[in-house]
């Protein structure tokens, strides 16, 4: 899979997404990295500490965040995005799920779009993912945490957003697929999928695992989310075991290691 100039072996390797929340009120890291010099250093470090891709979000999308509009969210991401590009070798993600924050966003020199609702918010994120030939992560969600067959709903669910990325142009080997933990599911739901994220295999596509520091350990462990690394270790080692091919995560040092460490294992 090529994501910018950069070419990922998916069927071997774990990458690292690292997050960059460029927002006053994201759950973990709210207003940490929102001046443009913070979020440089942030970015900078997060590189040298083993990040293969920066994803840059405007808004938060935890439970009860603050929506807010599409020019103020622009206003965030762009001059930050412009920025990394101009100043690192590094492929760029921009998590939104809105036709014009994507658009600014692409023409900012943004190589992939993580979209949490999938493309199917708003269809014209997909439009413009394959005008600029960037890749995608399309990721599970639902507006009510009402299945029929959870595991199976899922993959169709799933199916429904390739379904829309190809409709649009975007070539197959430009998608990646989020089982979406924490959106649209139960606790004991969040458990299920991390524990089958193979099933997600049966599409064809590489798996993007994004589980750091969310409430699934929190409620786990009873800890806030500043205290949740060794939770979020143990999904990253089960996602490299199940064959994920990235993990969104806030910590790239100790998963970097972890993740070395359980594909050496795997190898022998």
């Amino acid at each position: 899979m090529i994501i910018g100039n950069k070419e990922f072996d998916t069927e071997n390797k774990c990458y690292i997404m690292g997050i960059l929340n460029v927002t006053p009120d994201s759950f973990s890291d709210g207003g940490k990295f929102n001046r443009l010099d913070d979020a440089l250093r942030h970015t900078e470090e997060m590189i040298k500490d083993g990040a293969d891709i920066i994803d840059i979000g405007g808004e938060s999308t935890r439970p009860g965040h603050q929506v807010i509009t599409d020019e103020e969210e622009i206003a965030r991401v762009t001059p930050v995005i412009e920025a990394v590009k101009s100043r690192f070798d590094i492929p760029v993600s921009i998590d939104t799920y809105k036709g014009q924050v994507a658009e600014a966003a692409l023409q900012a020199g943004a190589d992939l779009v993580n979209d949490i609702w999938g493309f199917k918010h708003d269809r014209r994120v997909a439009e413009l993912t394959a005008k600029y030939n960037a890749a995608c992560c399309l990721m599970h969600n639902r507006h009510e945490a009402v299945y029929d067959d959870f595991q199976k709903d899922v993959l169709s669910d799933l199916e429904e957003c390739v379904h829309i990325a190809r409709e649009a142009g975007v070539p197959d080997d430009k998608i990646m697929l989020d089982p979406g933990v924490g959106f649209g599911k139960t606790y004991e739901m969040n458990l299920e999928i991390m524990n089958h994220v193979e099933i997600l295999h049966k599409l064809g596509f590489p798996i993007l695992l994004g589980t750091s520091r969310k409430s699934m350990i929190g409620l786990t462990l009873d800890l806030p989310a500043t205290d949740r690394l060794e939770g979020t270790l143990a999904t990253t080692v089960m996602g490299v075991m199940k064959g994920c091919a990235f993990v969104r995560v806030h910590d790239i040092k100790e998963n970097r290691r972890v993740i070395r460490m359980t594909e050496a294992i795997l190898r022998h």
